[in-house]
């Protein structure tokens, strides 16, 4: 019996030893490697380009802070890769939204306060992606300075400061605007805004 408990003892002692060394005993291979290792190296996308998966529809934001993002962009090129209906997506918007201060200003849930409503139809700068991307990292001032001028009123004028600082990222950005959308209550041919209208026929 106190052989038996000795070996363990020692067995105990070389295991924390090799533990402390950074270095780990070996363990079996998973039944996913063994299958990777069966299947061989990955394919090289480069080798056949054609038969490389296409990531540019799914192809998620860089991380690219938001004012760096609006100085990358041409004017109409910032497209949400977002929709309201993806609730994960909704729910992360709306802690983003809370903990950037979007709410101290625009109410928890996007319906004003002591700056314009973000629920109803009336778009200040225009309602589509482009615009509310610029206008939330820029802030009026830039945005005017940009070019852009107003295109609604509401009873509440307040200037929108400058958060392309405040919002670390370009998909943390897209997230709060996905959640503003979901709280969208006008009619639905407004909500991104005005849509241009078709040139007059003869």
């Amino acid at each position: 019996m106190l052989k038996i408990v000795a070996v363990g003892s020692i067995a105990l002692i070389l295991a924390t030893m090799a533990y402390a060394d950074g270095s780990e005993a070996e363990s079996p291979p998973s039944k996913k490697s063994v299958a990777a290792a069966e299947q061989g190296p990955p394919a090289d996308p480069s080798a056949n380009p054609s038969d490389a998966p296409s990531t540019a529809a799914t192809a998620a934001p860089s991380g690219m802070p938001p004012l760096d993002r609006v100085k990358a962009t041409p004017k109409g090129g910032l497209k949400n890769p977002y929709t309201d209906a993806n609730a994960d997506i909704v729910a992360q918007g709306q802690k983003l939204y809370m903990k950037t201060g979007c709410n101290g200003c625009h109410g928890g849930g996007g319906g004003g306060g002591m700056c314009p409503p973000l629920s109803n139809d009336t778009w200040v700068y225009g309602g589509d992606d482009d615009t509310l991307f610029r206008l939330v990292s820029e802030g009026t001032d830039a945005l005017q300075k940009d070019g852009y001028m107003r295109k609604g009123h509401e009873n509440v004028v307040g200037p929108m400061p400058q958060h392309g600082m405040i919002i670390k990222s370009d998909d943390d950005l897209w997230k709060i605007i996905t959640f503003i959308r979901s709280n969208y209550r006008g009619g639905p041919s407004k909500k991104f805004g005005d849509q241009p209208t078709a040139p007059a026929t003869q």
